[in-house]
């Protein structure tokens, strides 16, 4: 019995299909899907928040009209974050390739547009959120301290799509947990790395974030912890995941991604500890 279930786990994504509906030339892509999925979570999750907890002074249509515009942040911001921290020599010789979905090399050849960084993304998340807030007199910290604890639980189903699509496998293994992933250069099994960032990025992230968000006071103390807690969490499943082949290990036996989630950290470390002194600088001088 427990053979035959390592049989059946092994193969699964051999057995999956990354085109949820097909319709001539139109194809309705699982992973498109989970991202839209992961879009509306959050934003439920973030009017269930204003709507039961206070402290935060949004209403539900300037929700709305902000969770667009951290969207399109995520897009841009992602797409530009994958050009220039994964593949820049490449889009430097063909930049129209960066936004458009086609390939000009050899001729015009549709390919879709393939690539996307997370750290490029919440670049762009929080750029598209500062802009936001400075056009309608919020405070960054509220918006970041409101999303902070909600985001994660997308994520869930952002890597249950890259699961599904067979990219962002993991590094070769023999033990049983291993996948076979018909896109990997190698035939041996592979960690499904996809699955377990779904796990420890998404589930185990959020609750995490979800309990603390009553009991952090600090304005942009949430912020802070979700910036720590991602990047400490992604670095390590970085040891199983294999890195980018035109890029491999760029610092000993770190790659790019494991070095975006160590400033990530650091980052969140530091803006913790500065929210925290002034918090602390606040409350003696009202006092």
């Amino acid at each position: 019995m427990t053979n035959e279930f390592w049989r059946w786990w092994q193969h699964i994504p051999e057995r999956l299909d990354p085109v949820m509906i097909e319709i001539g030339v139109f194809k309705l892509q699982y992973y498109g899907m989970m991202y839209l999925v992961a879009f509306g979570l959050t934003y439920f999750l973030v009017r269930y928040r204003i709507r039961h907890e206070k402290g935060f002074n949004l209403t539900e249509a300037q929700v709305e009209s902000l969770t667009t515009a951290m969207i399109v942040g995520v897009i841009l911001g992602g797409r530009l974050g994958y050009v220039f921290f994964y593949n820049l020599p490449y889009y430097a010789q063909h930049p129209l390739e960066i936004f458009l979905p086609f390939s000009f090399e050899g001729g015009i050849r549709f390919t879709g547009i393939s690539g996307m960084s997370y750290h490029g993304g919440l670049i762009g998340v929080i750029a598209a959120t500062m802009l936001y807030g400075r056009r309608n007199r919020i405070a960054f910290t509220e918006i970041a301290d409101l999303y902070a604890p909600a985001v994660p639980l997308g994520y869930t189903f952002g890597r249950i799509g890259n699961f599904i699509n067979g990219e962002l496998y993991g590094r070769a293994t023999e033990l049983p947990v291993g996948m076979y992933f018909p896109s990997a250069p190698t035939p041996e099994r592979r960690h499904p790395s996809q699955l377990y960032e779904a796990f420890f990025e998404g589930i185990f992230c959020f609750m995490l974030l979800w309990f603390l968000r009553r009991r952090v006071r600090t304005r942009g103390a949430m912020l802070a912890l979700y910036l720590i807690s991602y990047g400490t969490v992604r670095f390590f499943i970085e040891f199983f995941r294999e890195p980018d082949a035109h890029l491999g290990f760029v610092l000993f036996r770190f790659s790019t991604g494991q070095l975006l989630c160590g400033l990530m950290v650091l980052f969140g470390i530091g803006f913790y500890l500065f929210r925290r002194s002034m918090f602390k600088n606040a409350s003696n001088f009202s006092g």
